[in-house]
């Protein structure tokens, strides 16, 4: 049986590995005093290469495992399970389920001035067509490009390094007179500046971290005790749990060039979220 920490009305939040942590960044800076459980479900990762009935079946487990601790909200932090899981969450789930994917588009079509957008993001995400569905749906011209490699350079603290800057010149050395750059995976906010400097200063980029992050704090505005608290500066910091299926030293380690993990990291066998999922 697991031991949680007694956390207060907390928002779950999911990847297959660390890339959601910036999704989990973001959400901190706009709701700090809210609690939060990160799920990296790092023994399975990436979803990316597995068959989307089996990334359903992942993301289901993984939903069920966060409401039984009484989250207010799953944040699906990752592309892929976005792509192919949020209406089996959204059916499934008692509280509301986020994706990247469509804060990711409605702030590109906001952003926009010629109607020509790019996203860059994995093969599994960019073979889901999810992204290029729903932008050809609001009447824009959608380019997308898959860019493997970028997830590698970003765990192994590359992203300034000219190896980074190679391989992104050459993701984007096609791409047509695009505006916006929609950057749909977790992991590519930490190399923002070496994807701006490629595309210049007149493509707008889009962090899909940031914009769900925005999406799901306005659902969750401050109560009247928060900002009396805030207001007399004795609002404390939030807390946040991680679980990980996978290795926590290596997951502890990968997360360091992200922004790093805050809060306590609970090993979690894969076969206890297939329990909750088979009770659920």
């Amino acid at each position: 049986m697991i031991s949680v920490p007694a956390l207060h009305s907390p928002i779950g939040v999911f990847d297959s590995g660390v890339g959601g942590l910036t999704v989990l960044q973001a959400l901190r800076r706009r709701l700090p005093q809210r609690d939060f459980v990160y799920l990296g479900d790092t023994a399975r990762v990436p979803y990316g290469r597995k068959p989307p009935e089996m990334v359903v079946e992942f993301a289901n487990g993984i939903a069920d495992f966060l409401c039984g601790l009484g989250v207010e909200g799953v944040v699906v932090a990752c592309n892929t399970a976005s792509a192919v899981a949020l209406p089996s969450l959204g059916e499934r789930c008692p509280v509301p389920v986020w994706g990247v994917i469509e804060p990711g588009v409605e702030a590109a079509a906001r952003a926009t001035r010629t109607g020509m957008v790019g996203v860059i993001g994995t093969k599994g995400t960019i073979g889901s067509r999810a992204y290029q569905r729903r932008l050809e749906q609001r009447g824009l011209h959608a380019w997308a490009q898959a860019c493997p490699m970028l997830v590698h350079v970003v765990e192994e603290g590359l992203a300034e390094s000219p190896e980074a800057e190679l391989l992104v010149r050459e993701y984007l050395h096609g791409r047509p007179s695009i505006d916006t750059l929609i950057l749909g995976c977790t992991h590519y906010p930490v190399l923002r500046a070496v994807l701006q400097r490629t595309v210049g200063d007149a493509v707008q980029l889009v962090d899909s971290a940031e914009v769900t992050a925005e999406a799901v704090s306005a659902a969750f505005p401050p109560s009247e005790s928060l900002y009396a608290s805030a207001a007399s500066g004795l609002a404390e910091r939030g807390r946040v749990i991680h679980f990980v299926t996978g290795d926590p030293v290596a997951f502890s380690h990968t997360a360091a060039v992200i922004g790093g993990v805050e809060g306590k990291i609970i090993p979690l066998a894969v076969t206890e979220l297939a329990t909750v999922a088979a009770h659920g």
